[in-house]
């Protein structure tokens, strides 16, 4: 219910980043108390997390939406960034790190689904940062950011890839929509120190 009602008043004031607008230049500290509880509901029912002190150039693009976003307070965004789902942009607060801090992005800036950007670090103007990429150092102006191509490794046998869970009689293992009881004793003791 709480959820369905952030959703609707956040729509009745505009909009998400209407509401970011109004919270941010509220000076009339219990209106704005309820316009950042309201906010912080809002951003929870999409898993995302968005600091009120991130700094925003200007409206960035969420082609996805919102879904499991998350930008650490104090980070800067220059203008026309595109934010994809499960990105992170978060603060390195690591004691004696080279990089502790926030990220700062530039202008123009492409950020690809599950991307991860970390720490005291600046992302040039004009940049791609591709998808599922950890970058936790500058990247120049004018550049593209990619992971390294994965590795394949045949094997001569199928795999076993059962999702493994204790229950109280042992381990089970998700089977086409039941969980069932590994009665293999091998498996059950390869599984005893991990589980």
């Amino acid at each position: 219910m709480i959820k369905e009602l952030a959703e609707l008043l956040v729509r009745w004031s505009g909009g998400f980043w209407p509401l970011r607008r109004r919270m941010r230049k509220c000076r009339f500290k219990p209106l704005q108390g309820f316009y950042k509880i309201l906010y912080y509901l809002y951003l929870k029912n999409y898993g995302a997390f968005i600091g009120h002190t991130a700094e925003f150039s200007s409206e960035p693009c969420f082609p996805h939406g919102l879904h499991g976003v998350f930008i650490a307070g104090g980070a800067q965004f220059g203008e026309n960034c595109v934010i994809f789902h499960h990105v992170t942009i978060g603060a390195n607060p690591m004691p004696f790190s080279n990089t502790v801090g926030i990220p700062a992005i530039g202008d123009n800036c492409y950020i690809g689904a599950g991307a991860t950007i970390i720490g005291s670090i600046r992302i040039g103007d004009n940049c791609r940062i591709g998808a599922n990429c950890t970058v936790f150092s500058n990247v120049p102006d004018n550049s593209i950011v990619v992971s390294e191509k994965p590795r394949i490794i045949e094997k001569d046998a199928p795999l076993i890839n059962k999702y493994y869970r204790w229950s109280k009689n042992g381990p089970v293992y998700f089977d086409r929509g039941k969980w069932v009881l590994e009665t293999d004793k091998d498996v059950i003791d390869s599984l005893k120190n991990s589980l």
